[in-house]
């Protein structure tokens, strides 16, 4: 037996390429979000300007909220469709609060949080107490909502002044206070929308990561019947991360209201997709392979810089859903492509 017999196995050095994938998973869609700002900035300057940069971030604002409220759902291993119903609903309510029953900013404010909390109660009720899969409950509610709030007006946009199905005129008006929410710029730059964006992303990031709350809607998430087992209340934390996303979703809903100014019936249409981009999005950022409400708000982000860039270099507007879908499903295959190839 020789001296090279009794050495220890040596085991092969780590490949660069094993190396280079998971670099590609961790921060391949940074590293694309980066890409995409240096081309827009290469071809349209003006697309680098502190002004663009906080239009794109209150472009997104709303859509990053009612993400990070779909966020809440897709931790416990749900989804929720209704969030743009429901911004759409808390829109028309804030609207017809102050228009024609001329109240006040608060209960405007409070009428559309309480509808956002019933309507997330609701669908979770559908789905644990009724066992509606949850893709068929917020579908419902969607058209559900969608049609409830063209019925007090006969279909028509609310603004002051505009005659009423029963003959009447609304004479009440939206408030200076109300319309600052989505009109205010906080040292004549930053907009409210903005600022409330940046906090629930804190509150829900907190939540989600350093509570034992959100712990255990991750394990709920990764397996319900094992935390059943384990003594949690499944069914309470997946109404609750409903309600969660219904209050998210007015919360949206509101400021959109306070940024046009009027219950417009056509707001709000796209606000779903897109949020359902963001969050899903989430899931590639720094190779999570899991619901974040960082992840969610890096995704609106690249959301609305892509659109933002498009818009800006004269893209045909019926292009950019499909350059959109194009980048989206492109860079989604190629992080969870490599994830999946590398376990």
């Amino acid at each position: 037996m020789t001296a090279t017999d009794n050495a220890p196995e040596r085991k092969p050095a780590a490949r660069p390429r094993t190396t280079l994938r998971a670099f590609a998973v961790r921060y391949g869609l940074v590293a694309l979000l980066v890409a995409m700002v240096a081309f827009f900035g290469f071809m349209e300057p003006a697309f680098l300007s502190v002004r663009n940069m906080v239009i794109v971030l209150q472009s997104v604002s709303i859509v990053a909220i009612l993400a990070l409220g779909v966020t809440a759902t897709l931790v416990v291993g749900g989804f929720d469709l209704s969030i743009g119903a429901v911004a759409a609903t808390a829109l028309m309510t804030s609207s017809y609060v102050m228009v024609v029953f001329d109240a006040g900013t608060v209960p405007a404010v409070a009428a559309c949080l309480a509808l956002g909390a019933l309507v997330g109660f609701c669908n979770g009720m559908l789905i644990v107490r009724f066992r509606v899969p949850d893709l068929l409950a917020t579908l419902g509610m969607m058209f559900l909502l969608l049609g409830l709030q063209l019925i007090p007006t006969a279909g028509r946009s609310i603004a002051t002044g505009m005659m009423l199905p029963d003959g009447s005129t609304a004479n009440g008006s939206f408030t200076a206070a109300f319309l600052a929410l989505g009109r205010y710029r906080v040292a004549d730059l930053v907009p409210i929308s903005v600022l409330v964006m940046l906090g629930l992303a804190v509150i829900i990031t907190v939540f989600m990561t350093f509570t034992r709350y959100g712990r255990i809607m991750y394990a709920i998430g990764s397996n319900a019947q094992a935390a059943r087992l384990a003594g949690a209340p499944v069914e309470r934390y997946k109404i609750a991360a409903y309600m969660i996303s219904g209050v998210f979703a007015s919360i949206g809903g509101i400021l959109l209201a306070a940024r046009v100014g009027r219950g417009d019936v056509s707001s709000g249409n796209s606000l779903l997709l897109d949020a359902v981009a963001a969050a899903l999005i989430g899931f590639a950022v720094f190779g999570a392979g899991k619901p974040n409400a960082i992840g969610t708000a890096i995704g609106a982000l690249f959301v609305g810089l892509l659109l933002n860039g498009l818009t800006m270099m004269n893209a045909p507007y019926y292009a950019q859903d499909f350059v959109k879908g194009a980048v989206l499903v492109g860079a989604l295959m190629f992080t969870f492509g490599l994830s999946v190839r590398r376990s």
